[in-house]
């Protein structure tokens, strides 16, 4: 009896050892912002009301939000985006979504049989809804999300988290969730960014823009408990208080790549761009370029840090836009430093994020 009690016993106990060691099958999630589905007036329309809309890019009370946005912004919007995604579009249709495909493909190739990778958008196709049910289908028990923003912004990362959640929440087993916050200063990242300046003469240039998309000052201001964004140096340092600050991460971005690229603190600007009014994040990056050409500078590199793929910021308004200013106001050539895309050391980043091993 005392015998077959030992084996019994230890039977369970190897039973529960083999348990507690099965390693759950494990989901990693990229998602980027969106694109239109094809660059037609109709399908323009829809996205930007899909994004526009949503409370956490334009922080508005909802009356005020949804009559700015549905009866201002986006009429006199659509007409000239949807010019801009037609001179944007490929032959492989939004270069954003085009390169993210790729990005998923390469990470899945190097993390193998580790784990599945997934794409989704945060508005429009393929949207985080149905990648979300199809990861369910998939018997996914571990999903680590991974915004394809490297600094964190409401506007951003907070709501690609907020509109995840707000699906895992349905699923009747929850499953184990990683959220990667932000990634400004990963030194794949930075590594990834200093590839793509290798085939231009940094030393011949004037000076260098480091152009980070703009947001609201209201919005940095909800970081703080006080409300003041301004009783914060975020240009200066990053530090445990504005640790979260998307304008000192930006500009922490900015010091790891220009030391990366052996550039002196007067020798490049970070600005930013996109702006829907006067009170978003300064200096704007059109107003600097204009500035930069009158002043006599007649040559510019321009990064731009918070985008990890091509998309209509960089190629259009940066690349065709800001160049065409900086032009017509005395300057020669503007050149913009191509997105990270495919780069390898970038999709090592992603792989160290997602720490399969954790």
């Amino acid at each position: 009896m005392f015998s077959q009690q030992v084996y019994f016993c230890a039977l369970a106990q190897q039973k529960l050892f083999n348990t507690n060691n099965l390693k759950a099958k494990t989901g990693i999630l990229l998602v980027n912002l969106g694109s239109p589905d094809r660059a037609r007036y109709t399908d323009v329309y829809r996205y930007l009301t899909e994004f526009l809309n949503d409370p956490r890019v334009i922080d508005l009370p909802l009356i005020g939000r949804l009559l700015l946005v549905n009866l201002v912004i986006i009429p006199l919007r659509c007409g000239a985006s949807t010019k801009a995604y037609k001179k944007l579009w490929t032959e492989n249709g939004s270069p954003l979504i085009h390169w993210s495909k790729i990005q998923q493909q390469k990470l899945q190739k190097k993390v193998g049989d580790e784990a599945k990778v997934y794409l989704a958008m945060r508005y429009q196709n393929p949207s985080i809804k149905s990648v979300v049910g199809q990861m369910k289908k998939d018997g996914i028990e571990k999903v680590v999300v991974i915004p394809l923003y490297p600094q964190y912004a409401s506007a951003s990362t907070g709501t690609v988290v907020e509109a995840v959640l707000d699906e895992v929440k349905k699923w009747w087993v929850t499953p184990e969730l990683k959220v990667i916050q932000d990634f400004y200063d990963h030194p794949n990242y930075i590594g990834a960014l200093v590839n793509k300046a290798k085939g231009f003469d940094i030393k011949s240039y004037d000076h260098v823009l480091f152009s980070f998309h703009g947001l609201p000052m209201t919005q940095l201001e909800k970081v703080y408990d006080n409300g003041e964004c301004n009783d914060h140096d975020c240009s200066a340092e990053l530090n445990a208080t504005n640790s979260k600050c998307y304008m000192a991460q930006c500009y922490q971005t900015a010091r790891s790549l220009a030391e990366r690229l052996g550039l002196r603190r007067e020798e490049y600007t970070v600005c930013f761009q996109s702006r829907l009014d006067k009170k978003w994040t300064r200096p704007f990056t059109d107003k600097t370029v204009i500035s930069m050409a009158k002043d006599g500078m007649k040559n510019v590199l321009i990064f731009s840090p918070a985008f990890v793929a091509d998309c209509l910021e960089t190629t259009i308004e940066i690349g065709d836009e800001f160049a065409e200013l900086f032009e017509e106001n005395g300057g020669e050539h503007l050149d913009l430093v191509p997105g990270i895309n495919d780069d390898d050391e970038f999709i090592d980043c992603l792989c160290d994020l997602a720490n399969l091993d954790a």
